[in-house]
């Protein structure tokens, strides 16, 4: 088949994700008149993923009340979404890339937005069974409810305890399963945050029915008619009906190493998000960009992010003025907690817990390297991570001592130097 957009002014997105869908619409806001064109493996009308491992997963609300935008917009903006479609290869010289059934498209701008794809450890029995799952899309999610509602005893075994494995627990719990979690490090959250907030969660999903084992390294999973036997290092086994693993992701860097882009941690772009050929980009989570305000590397999975990453090479490719890098942020809700992180905490050599007011559930985790903020972590603390965002962006030195002192009313004017 002949390439339908071959004229000059095409761009092409891979990946009709958070990213893809962002700069698709972006570039329109910004004056792109030519064709732009989605395509993407997932048959759905692209959608938020961090509803999947919670209210999606528990039913509360559908798959469609997530969309990323709704279906007359992108006819609206002139927008060609090709969904259920696999991108396997690039032509760089010839500026096409071909699909799975044989078709091709040309481009004049190319935007690699493939995101990622969930590890699957290389664990005998892991691989290939049933009643095995991660969460990444929305057949993950109906794929484990479904399995959930057969099993009689409602047993789930998660492996790992970042993130999408501490979520994915705590909807379970509502769902009334019986919900086991093994993690290979000490403690759960080991990569991304400091023991205390660690503490703070296991002690939380205990609290809310779940079996967390810490230390606990998975070297076999065992398969009968009824059961799922997860075996560990230290002898230890466990049973279940179905196993979810969530113990993060690779970014999706394969197309772009095959074309001869330059690869590491992702697909290398600069500031600008745009990889060493000027008419490429790649941005979200396969992108490994160049951060001004870190001045390093990094591969950041959010939405913001992702946002960020496509309003940058939407500006860059209709040729106007470029926004700063934001600092980062992330957040987590699990039961009635909810953590707000904003910043990199990579480089700290000093933290400051700050409790406030007597109450447990309410506190924040402050990461230094020496005197310099580097990121806050607040739990149902809104004007900590309120007050961390404003002294990381203007890079103000505030007052430690203070900071630590829960008798001193936490505002700007109390924390700065006097």
């Amino acid at each position: 088949m002949g390439a339908k957009n071959s004229h000059l002014n095409s761009c092409v997105i891979i990946g009709a994700n958070q990213a893809g869908v962002s700069i698709a619409f972006a570039l329109r806001e910004k004056g792109w008149k030519g064709d732009i064109t989605l395509f993407d493996m997932d048959p759905e009308l692209p959608y938020y993923r961090p509803p999947l491992s919670k209210s999606v997963l528990i039913g509360s609300e559908s798959l469609g009340d997530h969309a990323l935008k709704p279906i007359h917009l992108y006819k609206k903006e002139n927008i060609t979404l090709k969904l259920g479609h696999k991108v396997t290869s690039i032509d760089r010289i010839s500026k096409q890339i071909f699909l799975d059934n044989g078709s091709f498209y040309k481009y004049d701008i190319l935007v690699l937005a493939m995101g990622g794809r969930p590890i699957i450890p290389n664990i005998p029995g892991l691989k290939n069974s049933e009643s095995i799952f991660t969460i990444r899309t929305s057949r993950d999610t109906i794929a484990i409810r479904n399995t959930l509602d057969k099993s009689e005893k409602r047993r789930a075994l998660i492996i790992g305890a970042g993130y999408i494995g501490l979520e994915t627990a705590a909807s379970l719990i509502k769902l009334k399963a019986n919900v086991t979690v093994l993690e290979k490090e000490e403690r759960v959250l080991s990569r991304v945050t400091a023991p205390h907030l660690s503490n703070f969660y296991e002690f939380l999903h205990k609290r809310n029915g779940v079996e967390i084992f810490t230390n606990k390294e998975v070297i076999e999973v065992r398969s009968n008619s009824s059961d799922k036997e997860v075996i560990c290092s230290d002898g230890s086994s466990y049973f279940a009906d179905l196993i979810i693993v969530g113990i993060g992701i690779h970014a999706n860097k394969e197309l772009a190493e095959e074309t001869g882009l330059e690869v590491k941690n992702g697909v290398v772009v600069n500031d600008e998000a745009r990889t060493i050929d000027k008419n490429v980009f790649a941005i979200g989570d396969c992108a490994f960009q160049y951060h001004s305000f870190y001045r390093r590397y990094v591969r950041l999975e959010s939405i913001q992010n992702a946002n960020d990453q496509a309003e940058i090479a939407a500006s860059v490719i209709c040729k106007q003025e470029v926004s700063n890098h934001s600092i980062p942020w992330f957040w987590s809700d699990q039961y009635d907690v909810k953590l707000q992180i904003i910043g990199l905490s990579e480089g700290a050599n000093d933290i400051i817990i700050r409790q406030e007011n007597n109450n447990k559930k309410k506190f924040s985790i402050w990461y230094f390297q020496d005197n310099k903020l580097l990121a806050v972590q607040a739990v149902n603390d809104m004007k900590a991570y309120v007050i961390g965002t404003k002294f990381i962006k203007e890079n103000t030195p505030l007052d430690k001592s203070k900071l630590r002192d829960p008798d001193v009313e936490l505002k700007p004017t109390n924390l700065k130097f006097m």
